[in-house]
């Protein structure tokens, strides 16, 4: 599986929308995306989520829940530094 971190930014005035909207429906992940952590900036305007999935794909189906609210960064992250 390979990993991505997501730069979430919340649209201006639409943070209240986003926490809505999760706490009704959830992330609302396609099978296949999986959500690892995340972390908030601290004036809680981008979201950081780290997100595995074997298919780079699922992640526009994802997005579409979301694209009305949030703008989308998807990184692919290579190995760890040892």
């Amino acid at each position: 599986m390979n990993q991505y971190m997501v730069i979430e930014q919340f649209a201006p005035g639409a943070k209240e929308k986003v926490y809505e909207r999760f706490r009704e429906k959830g992330r609302m992940l396609p099978d296949g995306l999986v959500y690892i952590d995340s972390w908030l900036e601290k004036d809680g305007d981008r979201c950081f989520q780290l997100m595995g999935t074997t298919d780079r794909a699922l992640f526009d189906k994802w997005m579409e829940n979301w694209n009305d609210l949030v703008s989308f960064e998807v990184i692919e992250l290579g190995e760890k530094p040892q």
